[in-house]
C-alpha cells in the first residue's frame, strides 16, 4: 500500500478533513493534497508520521510493554527529583504563566477556538479585546485561565478530588457562555466523528459519583489510573459542553496530586489524542492512550524544567 492509499484510508476511518489531517502532519493543505492524489511523495520523517497514524487508526499499532514501562520509569525519576510540583509551579511566576498559557491555548484550540497563542496571551494576560474575534472565544480563554487559577489555589499533594470541585470548574469554564454552567446535562448527546456511545443522561449523576470515588483511590501505576479515569469521564460526557476541557483539567489535578507535571496535550496532536482516546473507550486496551499521556507529561516536565534556569 502506497502513501496515497494510506492517507485516503486514514481520512476515511478517522472522519478527518484534509485540513485536519494536514495540521496533524504539520504540512500545508496543498502538500497533503498532492500526497493524497499521488502527485508527490512525503519525505522520510513525514512517511514515519503517516505510518504511525495509519497503524493507530487501523488498530495495528501496538506499544511494546517495555517501551511503556521505560517511559513510566523516566517519569518516576522526575517525580523523585522534585519535592513538590504544585509548590514549584506556584512560586515560579514565569512557569505558572507559561503553563496557564499553554494549557489554555491548546485545550481551547482542540475544541475549535481560532485564537492563536499570541492572541490567547493578549486576552488572558493583558485583557485585550480582539475586534475580529467572537466574544465567546474571549470568554473561553479568560474562563479557562480562571478555572486553572482556581484549581491551583485549591490543590495540595494527595488532596481529595470531590464532585463539587468538578462542578465548580465547569461553572467557571462556562460562565457567561451557557445557562447550565455547573450542572450535569439533562439530555442525550452524541460525540461527532466517533463510534463511542455516551452515557444516558439520567445515569450521569450516579456514574459521576462512582467515578469520583475511583479517582481518589491510590494506585501504584498513576499513568494507567489517570488514563482510565480520563477515558471514562469523556465517555460519560457529563456536561452539555466543556467536557474535553474539564476532563483535561481533571487530568492535570490527578497528576499534580501525585507530584507529576500536568499533561500538556498540544493542539497539533488533537487527532492522535482523539484516536487513542476512542480506542481506549471501545476496547479493553488503553496502552496507546497511556503512551500518549506519558509523552504529554514529559512535555509538561520539560516546561517545568525550563523554570529551573
Amino acid at each position: 500500500m502506497n502513501y496515497s492509499q494510506k492517507l485516503k484510508l486514514v481520512q476515511k476511518l478517522s472522519a478527518k478533513t484534509q485540513e485536519q489531517l494536514a495540521s496533524e502532519l504539520g504540512v500545508s493543505f496543498v502538500t497533503l493534497n498532492s500526497w493524497i492524489n499521488d502527485r508527490s511523495q512525503p519525505r522520510r520523517r513525514k512517511r514515519e508520521l503517516i505510518d504511525d497514524l495509519y497503524q493507530r487508526v487501523t488498530g495495528q499499532k501496538k506499544i511494546p510493554v517495555s517501551e511503556l514501562v521505560a517511559k513510566k520509569e523516566i517519569i518516576g525519576k522526575k517525580v523523585t527529583q522534585r519535592k513538590d510540583v504544585i509548590k514549584f509551579i506556584r512560586i515560579h511566576s514565569d512557569v505558572y504563566d507559561e503553563l496557564t498559557l499553554q494549557l489554555t491555548y491548546n485545550s481551547n484550540r482542540i475544541e475549535g477556538s481560532s485564537l492563536t497563542i499570541k492572541e490567547t496571551a493578549a486576552v488572558i494576560f493583558d485583557n485585550v479585546s480582539l475586534p475580529d474575534k467572537d466574544l465567546v472565544e474571549h470568554l473561553e480563554a479568560k474562563n479557562h485561565q480562571t478555572a486553572f487559577d482556581f484549581l491551583m489555589a485549591n490543590i495540595v499533594r494527595d488532596f481529595v478530588i470531590k464532585e463539587e470541585l468538578i462542578l465548580h470548574l465547569h461553572r467557571i469554564l462556562m460562565n457567561g457562555i451557557r445557562r447550565d454552567a455547573g450542572s450535569y446535562r439533562r439530555h442525550g448527546v452524541r460525540i461527532v466523528g466517533t463510534q463511542v456511545t455516551t452515557a444516558n443522561y439520567m445515569k450521569v449523576p450516579e456514574l459521576m459519583k462512582k467515578l469520583v470515588k475511583d479517582i481518589n483511590k491510590t494506585k501504584k501505576d498513576v499513568i494507567e489510573h489517570v488514563t482510565e479515569v480520563h477515558s471514562r469521564f469523556e465517555q460519560i460526557h457529563p456536561f452539555s459542553d466543556g467536557n474535553g476541557r474539564i476532563g483535561r483539567l481533571l487530568m492535570s489535578a490527578m497528576l499534580m496530586r501525585r507530584n507529576i507535571a500536568p499533561a500538556l496535550i498540544k493542539q497539533e496532536e488533537k487527532q492522535l489524542y482523539y484516536t487513542d482516546l476512542e480506542k481506549s473507550q471501545l476496547s479493553d486496551d488503553n496502552s496507546l492512550l497511556q503512551d500518549f499521556v506519558c509523552d504529554a507529561v514529559m512535555d509538561g516536565f520539560e516546561l517545568l524544567d525550563r523554570g529551573n534556569g
